[in-house]
């Protein structure tokens, strides 16, 4: 490959000149072509400068002895096919409307969640609690809790069992399912003592 700054047949003249000058020169034919991609002529610019940085910046890659003209409108060509696939996956949304549907809910969503969960816990009886705590946090098996509370695995089956689906309904919303089962388990744990 020649050196940049070779001279070789200027595309318009035949006479040698530099890339870059004919590069220049071919501007008007490149407004030309890219008006047959482009109905609007800030976009058909835009595609001309488009294709004027990749030529410029790939002038090195321009085989001497080729015609400088196909060569750019090649570059140009391309430029808008990919534009143009580009386009077709990308959605107009002007109001935003689509995008408020696809927006992700902020992270704060946790705080209150986490809130809930607090509230909910707060009204388990302390056996219930105590179970929980033990099997769901701790990480330890039915019988490993069983032996520290003094009662029998079936037990803490039972209260686990229970503590769970007394904290779903309350984090379903269910707060008078709730408060019946925590009064209950309340009244079951006081005659047990």
């Amino acid at each position: 490959m020649q050196p940049l700054n070779a001279r070789y047949p200027g595309p318009l003249d035949g006479r040698g000149s530099e890339p870059q000058d004919d590069v220049v020169e071919l501007i008007p034919a490149l407004r030309a072509f890219a008006r047959t991609f482009c109905r609007d002529l800030s976009d058909a610019d835009d595609l001309v400068q488009e294709t004027l940085t990749k030529g410029l910046a790939n002038l090195d890659k321009f085989e001497p002895g080729t015609r400088m003209k196909s060569w750019l409108f090649t570059i140009m060509r391309n430029s808008f096919n990919n534009e143009y696939r580009r386009s077709k996956r990308m959605v107009q949304d002007i109001d935003d409307r689509l995008a408020e549907t696809l927006a992700v809910p902020a992270g704060q969503v946790g705080w209150g969640i986490a809130q809930d969960l607090r509230a909910g816990l707060g009204m388990l009886s302390p056996d219930q609690q105590q179970a929980l705590y033990l099997v769901g946090a701790a990480g330890l098996s039915y019988d490993e809790a069983a032996e520290r509370t003094g009662c029998h695995a079936g037990t803490i089956k039972s209260r686990v069992s229970r503590a769970r689906s007394s904290l779903a309904a309350f984090m379903a919303g269910d707060d008078r399912s709730m408060s019946r089962r925590s009064l209950a388990d309340h009244a079951r744990a006081r005659r047990a003592a």
